[in-house]
């Protein structure tokens, strides 16, 4: 690998730094506004982030016949009880309040006969999803977020910036170290605290709902800086992802089931009602893993999903997008069954939080889906996680200010000169490496595993590991850098965790007993004196 060394120099000074543009990222920046200089960092453009893409709605007990009490039950239960009931209140209870706020600021949900319409979508026991446009809550929370933020002075954007490590000095976080994405020039953004909201790692897998960026960056530096990553082995694989070979997964609501959409199988049989007594309502996990059965029983690439019988008015007002994108590709959804099967979509693990977003690396917060504060437990609730960026976004931000005193403009720059200058590399064709780790995931970590399965993948993720370990510069190496330690932690702890439980499932240990199951998997990097670059997963 060819190497020059790129001195850094200083980028925009700040006191609070957010990394990423989600639904968290800017309801965080929003908040922070009020307590000093923000500086937004966001890879690529500030519109692209899996928030902005979401589509089935919003969960919160809002109706007249729900209440907190009953989204917390339904919460913990899609959890499968491994969720923390404190940060599951938390999320259910300070829920409504952040979504009138977002009414306040503008955001407009659709409604029916004047009254807001909640939508019933899996595991849930009320109708509690809020939408709008049918199908595009998460553009319309966005829309309102960025507005939001424009009108703050206090918040300044860094778009196109692929930050590429924590800044860690004497084992506190002081700011991150970016690459501009189009003249490649390093900066270091010094900062009193960073909040990281850098969204999932769903590209790691073959098949995924997720964006392009979504590659895990936030989960990567985080480890490389020493925070401790846990539950790591709860990857959620969304049910119905439109499956075509030619063309990626593209996601298909949940709320088609809660509809009225039915799955079938290739035979056109009704399916999910053998597996579960709530069918096409059962909790995520059970739906896609029912499918995946059906695919095998039937020698198939997919299912099938019919919503013809709810009518064609119906669909093209409801799901105006999915409509519009399936007759992108000749599949009229009105008249047609939609081929489907599960896709990567959710991570439920990664840097481990507290309540307010603390990790285990003191001045860096985290919120999202980069974070594991224990709110999803073992399997997302369907639509809880735009409401946990509104909630934890915000408390992060307000924990934050504890964080940011004590620290000089003065000081954090002269940290700057302390940070090493490396020499920088390249990595021989990423993207074929980035392809043949896609596919290995997908094989061997995806939705059903075994231990042979998990071992081979690790011996080639090891492999991998060894050619990453330098300084890279360039965004498409960066990313599967990031990509490729992700998935090994993801490996290892699915490895260690010798029972199925909720999104993880081994064939060779298909049921959970014993006390075992209720204990989290912990995964920090080894100090630079170990042998091996990870440490085995731990009780947390």
């Amino acid at each position: 690998m060819n190497t020059v060394t790129t001195p850094y120099r200083r980028g925009p000074e700040a006191d609070f730094l957010v990394i990423g543009s989600g639904i968290a990222g800017l309801r965080a920046a929003i908040e922070l506004s009020r307590l000093g200089q923000v500086l937004i960092v966001t890879k690529g453009s500030r519109f692209q982030s899996n928030s902005m893409y979401a589509q089935g709605g919003v969960a919160v007990a809002l109706q007249a016949d729900d209440d907190v009490h009953l989204h917390f039950s339904d919460t913990i239960r899609a959890g499968h009880q491994l969720g923390r009931e404190d940060a599951a209140r938390i999320l259910v209870e300070e829920g409504p309040a952040r979504i009138q706020e977002l009414i306040a600021w503008g955001a407009k949900f659709d409604k029916i006969g004047g009254q807001f319409a909640f939508a019933t979508e899996g595991a849930h026991s009320r109708s509690r999803v809020l939408r709008a446009r049918g199908d595009a809550t998460g553009h319309e929370i966005i829309r309102v977020l960025l507005e939001r933020a424009r009108q703050q002075s206090n918040i300044r954007w860094f778009d196109r910036h692929f930050t590429r490590d924590l800044l860690v000095v004497d084992g506190r976080c002081y700011g991150a170290i970016v690459v501009n994405e189009i003249t490649r020039d390093v900066q270091t953004l010094p900062a009193t605290c960073v909040l990281l909201t850098t969204g999932g790692a769903g590209q790691m897998y073959a098949r995924t709902t997720n964006m392009d960026n979504a590659t895990g960056d936030g989960m990567a530096m985080a480890y490389r800086a020493g925070a401790v990553l846990e539950d790591m082995e709860f990857v959620q694989f969304h049910p119905t992802a439109l499956y075509l070979p030619s063309s990626p997964p593209c996601l298909l609501s949940e709320a088609m089931r809660g509809e009225g959409g039915i799955l079938r199988n290739r035979k056109g049989e009704v399916f999910l009602p053998r597996y579960h007594p709530a069918a096409e309502l059962a909790p995520r996990d059970i739906v896609a893993r029912a499918i995946w059965s059906e695919m095998v029983l039937t020698r198939s690439r997919h299912v099938y999903l019919d919503v013809t019988h709810l009518g064609k008015d119906f669909i093209t007002t409801r799901f105006p997008t999915i409509y519009q994108t399936c007759l992108r590709f000749d599949i009229d959804i009105t008249e047609e069954w939609i081929p489907v099967s599960p896709s990567a979509h959710y991570c439920m693990g990664g840097v481990k939080a507290g309540i307010d977003g603390e990790t285990t690396l003191p001045g860096l917060l985290v919120a999202g889906e980069v974070a594991c504060n224990g709110v999803h437990g073992a399997n997302r609730l369907a639509s809880n996680s735009l409401l946990e960026g509104l909630v934890f976004g915000c408390r992060v931000a307000r924990s934050a200010a504890a964080l940011s005193g004590g620290f000089s403009r003065t000081y954090l720059n002269s940290l700057v000169p302390r940070v090493v200058t490396e020499p920088v590399g390249t990595l021989e064709d990423s993207e074929k490496l980035r392809n043949s780790l896609r596919r290995l995931m997908w094989e061997n970590v995806g939705l059903v595993r075994t231990g042979d399965s998990l071992v081979q993948a690790l011996a080639w993720l090891v492999r991998w590991d060894r050619h990453i370990q330098g300084t890279l510069q360039m965004r498409s190496d960066l990313e599967v850098k990031n990509m490729i330690q992700v998935a090994r932690c993801v490996t290892e702890a699915a490895l260690w965790r010798e029972n199925s439980l909720g999104a993880h499932y081994r064939e060779d240990f298909p049921t959970c007993t014993g006390p075992a199951w209720k204990t989290h998997s912990q995964i920090r990097r080894a100090p630079p004196s170990e042998a091996t670059p990870l440490a085995s997963p731990q009780a947390g």
